[in-house]
């Protein structure tokens, strides 16, 4: 049976839409050499090319007409990003040149990319494992510096090489126990009990490493949701426009002016903070008004972080800080005293004071929300990082199946339990780095990359 995954020859525009200096399309399989000579007329063939050269001439279709000028990258297998044989070709910015230059190739027996299918070969053709495969949509996706560079940091291997550490010790560990098996009948003890045990603790605490690091993963890759509650008119929205530089929130004197939800993003230290600015939390008859209260409880439920926001003024809500605690964890509350430009010595309770106003305070509200988000987590850009919830639940799958392993060999069950036991946690770990998967999970991930990546 065919398998379209490493037979087809598949072709994409890589770059953006639009119009800009330059596209590129990009082709690869077994005919991408013999699809570009049928098109391409230059100094030579693309087929008889070195690898990893470029070459000037014309695009034309099937009757004569030149579509556009230009140049041809050549990668020949398995040099290659897919690991097949791939060339990248340079138009002018136009989507109608683009558009023509598809067109034809998709007549020379090439066939339109799904979304991530290249990515999708270079993981097939054992280019890239899955945890990278993953790492390169991320890096695709990433909106501040520190996001991009822990992306980099799963790209280049750093959690794959520690998974396969772990799964070499695993396996190792479980061969002696299966060898055990097999020479049940004459009682040989090749790995004892203790010894196996020490092992297995040695890979938990590993593991429990890397689970430890999943806070930390997740904040610089997905960054953190902040809700801005409090009272009408104690300065969320002040705040919101302090931090934005600008006015994006309708700041009054009037109580109740925001009446939904206003979402802004802001990059603190290269860590994305999603700031949502609620509407005040009150009693009102205002149907609208009413409808923003009730968003503002959700976006409470769903917020990583609570700026409550209380001023000199207003004095602290014990009322809408206790209704908070009934809809989020304690400790994800900070308690923020506004106006403090206009009663600084102001004895209201809070965590921390600031003024929207002038910005005093702003600075160490910052280093708050930091320390808040990322605790007191200190890796570097060489650490192993866990920031995918299925990496996540996988190592999570393989802890519990160790934890099972050391229970039946505290209660000297027989090594058909532990072996099995370690072999599960085995493959939870292989599943991370794609070693053992499915064709759901493949297509889970892969169908959501852009299509030309």
């Amino acid at each position: 049976m065919k398998n379209k995954f490493t037979e087809d020859t598949i072709a994409a525009v890589a770059t953006p839409s639009g119009t800009g200096a330059i596209s590129v399309i990009r082709v690869s399989g077994p005919q991408t050499f013999d699809a570009l000579d049928s098109i391409f007329v230059g100094k030579g063939r693309i087929a008889e090319a070195d690898s990893h050269t470029i070459h000037y001439g014309k695009i034309r279709n099937k009757s004569g007409t030149e579509i556009d000028d230009v140049l041809i990258s050549v990668f020949k297998n398995p040099h290659s990003y897919t690991g097949e044989d791939v060339v990248e070709i340079s138009t002018h910015g136009n989507a109608i040149i683009t558009k023509k230059i598809l067109e034809i190739l998709l007549g020379e027996n090439v066939r339109l990319a799904e979304p991530g299918e290249f990515t999708r070969r270079a993981f097939l053709n054992n280019r890239i494992d899955l945890a990278q495969a993953e790492a390169v949509a991320d890096i695709i996706n990433s909106r501040t510096e520190v996001s991009l560079l822990g992306a980099r940091n799963q790209l280049d291997g750093f959690l794959s090489k520690k998974v396969e550490e772990l799964r070499s010790m695993l396996i190792n560990a479980s061969s002696f126990v299966e060898l055990e098996l097999d020479f049940a009948e004459e009682d040989i003890e090749l790995i004892n009990q203790k010894e196996l045990m020490e092992r297995i603790n040695k890979i938990l605490r590993e593991i429990d490493k890397l689970l430890s690091s999943y806070t930390f993963g997740k904040v610089i890759r997905d960054g953190v949701n902040v809700a801005l509650v409090g009272k009408p008119n104690v300065g969320k929205s002040s705040l919101l426009n302090y931090l934005l530089k600008e006015s994006r929130a309708i700041v009054s004197h009037i109580p109740g002016t925001t009446r939904d939800i206003i979402r802004e993003d802001v990059s603190i230290d290269g860590i994305l903070f999603r700031l949502f600015d609620t509407a005040g939390i009150r009693t009102s008859h205002d149907e609208i008004e009413k409808e923003g209260v009730v968003r503002s409880r959700e976006a409470v439920k769903n917020a990583d972080l609570v700026l409550f926001m209380n001023d000199v003024e207003q004095g602290f809500s014990e009322e809408i800080y206790n209704e908070l605690r009934s809809l989020t964890k304690e400790e994800r509350i900070i308690s923020v005293l506004n106006k403090i430009d206009k009663n600084g010595k102001s004895k209201v309770r809070k965590d921390i004071s600031i003024s929207a106003k002038t910005g005093e305070g702003i600075e160490s509200l910052f280093n708050l929300l930091k320390e808040k988000s990322l605790g007191t987590s200190s890796y570097s850009e060489k650490s192993a990082v866990v920031s995918n919830l299925r990496h996540y639940e996988c190592l999570k799958k393989a802890k519990e199946s160790l934890l099972n392993a050391l229970e039946s060999i505290k209660n000297k069950l027989s090594g058909e339990f532990i072996s099995v036991d370690l072999r599960n946690a085995e493959n939870n770990l292989a599943e991370i780095i794609g070693a053992v998967t499915s064709d759901d999970i493949l297509n889970n991930i892969f169908t959501k990359f852009c299509i030309g990546k």
